[in-house]
């Protein structure tokens, strides 16, 4: 059940990059800005509340030397900002400074942006540095443990809630997968623990060995919500052993703490998720909370479902889990719906953010789960209808056998009554004592005569195995009421183990969800300047022939070279590398795969250069851009080149 989704995970953890729910909305000095004087200081303003870290900032001159800068700090004491002072000798040129710090969700955003002092360095427009992003391998290990933490809290949780609320008639098959789900909680949290501070710094693995950086995360708030999570491990394995040795794990008592271990538990997770940023952060954490509660129980319950079919079926126990995961998809759609808009915030989201497919992908499979889990309901009905008849047939013998009992007391009382009445004469030999109730010596009833059966209106339907029949004639074989109850069991236990396997994919999908940026941040970020870390203006040189062997460039440049609105500028050069003036000079845009475009750039000729305030380009992709360069009155050349436009 594990392998499809560890291998979609590896899959999915290797191609994604990290991201944050954070948004960087304005820097100080502004980017690209030209100051007549060296700034005091850096300041950072972002969407939400950040973590600083040691290396919050780093300042490149323009020779790209790191320069000595003081402790990252905040502005007037609010958590959205960043500041680092400079030093007050810095000289004339652009400056780099790449950032990096920890949203309030717990995970990592970086970027980088320019400023100058006096005028610009000669190679301001070389991409800037933002630091390490992620390592690789770190933020696979990373997300591995995050969804086997989630899988194995649903799993602890899960098994536990089935215990309690469903009342099997032998919970010994139970207790291995309470054990391994505790067991891997325990070492999944302190593998997130160690892993903690080379992801937030972008780093190997190997740092995580580094006891300063360990000490640096015990600290932080992701750090303390982990070693919460390990210090509530400690009553819950007290709980599940005392249980398991007083067999009270259906006392109120019990049912009670472990409902608050379980509340403690999820709430490790909701204060270091999406849930504890952005807006409605209390009702949010809430529904994260019973989201992640109604899933442990219906995933978990699932698996022990299954290790109950297989080891002691019960249709009683089959019927009441049914219930109780009826409930549990109830929570679940609510506080999904919910939690959706939440992170969504707009309908184009849903299409146009990674987050919007990963959620679109979520809710195909949770319908395919709900499928299966109607299919498994229709065999539990089944099941408990099959199995009446034979829970009808006890309960007559346990009648019979008490009334046969009865029978033997009462005349005993007769006996003894009648004994009593009557004189004993001398030297006679005791009378006899009435033996103890037994049903063996109950005096079998009188036969009466025997009551006529009438004969069938139509045949009983015959299935594969069964003996022979004569039409009209009742069968002297009848079928094993147990062989029908088997396959009853045996296909219910194929449906809940689909419905298992497609849950723990949605599990992995929810564990990817929370490490990618919602779709309202995402918004955010790109309505903000300079969202979250700058890229260099796309800049394209496109080379054209003007005959005898001579040819000229034309280059353009489209700033921000992301999608929305985006100005142009183009400069023609001739065959010396000056500049050249041209008659006329059109540019279009066209994006083959959506069947978009063209998208003429209205240019003006500015007196030595070519520019248009606005060109949109509605979606990112490879966009074919078309330049046509007039070279005379009557002579044009028309060149193609594929740029690609981000986000």
């Amino acid at each position: 059940m594990l392998l499809g989704p560890l291998l979609v995970l590896l899959l999915l953890g290797g191609a994604t990059s990290a991201s944050a729910h954070a948004a960087l909305e304005s820097t100080d000095p502004g980017d690209g800005s030209v100051l007549g004087r060296a700034p005091d200081r850096v300041t950072l303003t972002f969407s939400e509340s950040v973590g600083l870290r040691d290396d919050s900032f780093r300042v490149l001159d323009p020779g790209g030397h790191r320069v000595r800068t003081g402790e990252a700090g905040r502005a007037g004491g609010r958590s959205d900002t960043a500041r680092v002072d400079l030093p007050a000798d810095l000289g004339e040129g652009t400056y780099t400074v790449a950032w990096r710090v920890v949203s309030a969700d717990s995970h990592p955003a970086s970027g980088a942006f320019t400023f100058s002092v006096g005028k610009p360095s000669a190679a301001a427009s070389a991409p800037v540095d933002a630091g390490p992003s992620e390592d690789p391998l770190t933020a696979l290990l990373h997300k591995t443990a995050r969804y086997l933490a989630y899988l194995a809290a649903a799993l602890l949780i899960g098994v536990a809630a089935f215990v309690a609320l469903c009342r099997p008639p032998d919970t010994t098959g139970l207790r291995r997968p309470l054990a391994a789900g505790w067991w891997t909680l325990l070492g999944t949290t302190l593998a997130l623990l160690v892993l903690r501070a080379p992801y937030e710094a972008g780093t190997g693995p190997a740092d995580a060995l580094d006891a300063d950086a360990l000490a640096g995360t015990l600290t932080g708030r992701p750090g303390v919500l982990l070693l919460a999570r390990l210090a509530l491990l400690a009553p819950v394995a007290l709980l599940l052993t005392r249980a398991a040795r007083d067999g009270r794990h259906r006392s109120p008592w019990a049912t009670a703490t472990g409902s608050v271990l379980a509340v403690a538990l999820a709430l490790t997770w909701s204060a270091g998720e999406h849930a504890s940023a952005g807006l409605q952060v209390p009702l949010a954490m809430t529904s994260f909370v019973l989201h992640l509660l109604a899933t442990a129980v219906w995933l978990g319950g699932l698996v022990a479902l299954l290790t109950t079919l297989r080891t002691t079926p019960d249709a009683a126990t089959a019927a009441r889990f049914s219930r109780v995961a009826l409930t549990s998809v109830t929570v679940l759609v609510v506080t999904g719906v919910y939690q959706s808009w939440r992170g969504l915030g707009t309908w184009p989201a849903l299409t146009g953010t990674t987050y919007g497919r990963l959620l679109l992908a979520k809710v195909a499979l949770v319908a395919v789960t709900l499928t299966a889990a109607a299919v498994s309901r229709r065999w539990t009905a089944s099941l408990a209808n099959a199995a009446a008849p034979a829970r009808r047939e006890e309960r007559q013998r346990d009648r019979d056998r008490e009334r046969n009992l009865q029978r033997d007391r009462d005349r005993d009382r007769y006996r003894e009554r009648k004994l009593e009445r009557e004189p004993i004469p001398a030297g006679a030999p005791p009378a006899p004592q009435p033996s103890a109730p037994d049903s063996t010596n109950a005096e079998p009833p009188t036969p009466g005569p025997p009551t006529p059966v009438p004969p069938p209106l139509c045949d009983p339907p015959t299935t594969p195995g069964d003996p022979p029949t004569t039409p009209g004639v009742p069968s002297t074989t009848p079928r094993d009421p147990s062989t029908a109850t088997d396959a009853l069991r045996r296909g219910l236990r194929r449906s809940v183990l689909v419905e298992a396997v497609v849950a723990a994919v949605v599990l992995m999908i929810t564990t990817v969800l929370t490490s990618t940026v919602p779709g309202r941040a995402a918004d955010e970020a790109a309505r903000s300047a300079p969202a979250g870390g700058v890229l260099p203006a796309s800049v394209t040189d496109v080379p054209f022939d003007l005959g005898a062997s001579a040819r000229g460039t034309v280059q353009i440049t489209l700033d921000p070279g992301r999608t929305g609105d985006n100005a142009v500028q183009a400069v023609v050069f001739g065959p010396d590398g000056a500049l050249a003036a041209v008659p006329e000079l059109r540019l279009s845009f066209i994006l083959p795969d959506k069947d978009v475009g063209p998208i003429e750039a209205r240019l003006v000729d500015r007196g030595g250069y070519w520019s248009a305030n606005t060109l949109t380009l509605p979606l990112p992709g490879t966009w074919t851009m078309r330049t046509t360069v007039r070279v005379s009155e009557i002579d044009q050349v028309t060149e193609s080149r594929r740029i690609r436009i981000e986000r």
